[in-house]
């Protein structure tokens, strides 16, 4: 087991109705004015939105509204958030929604404390030292940005999609109340389910030795996924598959899953390329068709992780090893399917020809390659792109 610090300072307040209680919350830590972010208007359409503002005036809190925040959220977005988080003086920033929009939180409160635009984050020009406090109202479990330290924005000038990480993002609170995703459709929920197993096998696979503490963790958190997964398919209002996959969205991108071991997330890398260059496309989509692509090159060169994977998460019962990586790899696949996922990029209707572009958008011009089982250049990502065109 690698050395290893880990951090997961974000209060979680979980369950039924807990998100009447958001006034008092943010009450109870001072702040008397916020930032409230919200998407394209879901929130209204549902109640939601009032019973937050409710609460919001009950507990006396002034709001400052700016709804609107796209999936795969928009630098030209943050950029006009961080100025109004500037010039009202705004002590928090409150997002309620999904991994977009507490993204784009994010970088509003990392901006809003900074004199530096908010591309400098990403592109590594600039560190965010300080951050507004961010809170957090989920209503949909897919990105575990409710307790990681990463966030990704779109920057539509460049057609890039980037992250960065910093203790800066942690959420002082999330407040998750499974019944909020009841109205969440099948296919988000499909999305949201491939994104969660997508970040803990990220951080399964990696070039290190095998952690058996860490690894029984992350085997356990994608066999209750996949089961609540099928629940989901069939009864998308059953509580406690709906809890199982917000607790788990959480659960597989703070860190959890990956204590003692490398974290790259190398085929996240190989997402936002794609879906940076093509802002229509899910991420979760973009992983269900990627994540099998990129495994079945890769498995090769690390045969018994990938059997350990087949057997113990998917229950194969084949005692060859490289039989059962392979098993595992369509297994895994075949569930995706299931969920109804896409399963070859041109299902995207996306250019044949466009192969070489998100090549070079994910090697940046290729200036990098990507580390995992194999080194990932250039040749290496355009190979993998087209296996699943």
């Amino acid at each position: 087991m690698n050395n290893f610090v880990y951090y997961a300072p974000t209060k979680v307040h979980f369950g039924k109705g807990k998100h009447r209680e958001v006034g008092e919350i943010i009450k109870g830590y001072g702040y008397t004015k916020i930032m409230l972010q919200y998407g394209q208007g879901s929130i209204k359409k549902s109640g939601l939105y009032d019973e937050i503002m409710d609460s919001l005036k009950a507990s006396g809190i002034e709001v400052v509204e700016m709804g609107g925040v796209e999936p795969n959220p928009k630098i030209t977005f943050v950029r006009e958030a961080v100025k109004r988080a500037k010039e009202e003086k705004v002590q928090l920033i409150l997002a309620v929604g999904g991994g977009s929009v507490i993204d784009s939180c994010k970088y509003t409160a990392a901006g809003a404390a900074s004199d530096c635009d908010v591309w400098d984050f990403p592109t590594r020009k600039s560190v965010a030292v300080n951050a507004l406090p961010i809170g957090c109202v989920l209503t949909l479990a897919a990105a575990g940005s409710e307790m990681s330290s990463s966030a990704v924005i779109t920057n539509l000038e460049f057609n890039m999609k980037r992250g960065f990480n910093s203790d800066t993002n942690r959420c002082l609170f999330a407040i998750c109340n499974p019944e909020l995703t009841y109205t969440v459709d099948k296919y988000q929920t499909a999305c949201g389910i491939v994104d969660i197993m997508a970040h803990t096998m990220e951080r399964y696979f990696t070039v290190c030795e095998p952690t058996d503490l860490t690894d029984r963790i992350a085997e356990s958190l994608l066999k209750a996924v996949i089961d609540a997964g099928k629940v989901l398919m069939e009864d998308s209002c059953n509580y406690e598959a709906r809890a199982t996959m917000m607790w788990a969205s959480s659960l597989s991108h703070n860190d959890l899953t990956g204590c003692g071991r490398e974290n790259v997330l190398a085929v996240h890398q190989l997402e936002h390329a794609l879906s940076g260059e093509f802002d229509k496309i899910a991420h979760g989509a973009g992983l269900a068709v990627l994540f099998p692509a990129w495994a079945r090159y890769v498995y090769r060169y690390n045969i018994p992780r990938f059997a350990q994977f087949a057997r113990r998460v998917w229950e194969v019962t084949e005692s060859d090893d490289e039989k059962a990586a392979v098993m595992g790899i369509e297994t895994m696949a075949q569930y995706f399917a299931f969920l109804e996922m896409p399963v070859r990029l041109k299902d995207f209707n996306i250019p044949r020809d466009c192969m070489d572009k998100l090549a070079q958008l994910c090697t940046f011009g290729r200036q990098r390659s990507v580390k995992s089982y194999v080194d990932m250049d250039y040749d290496v990502i355009k190979a993998i792109f087209e296996s699943c065109y």
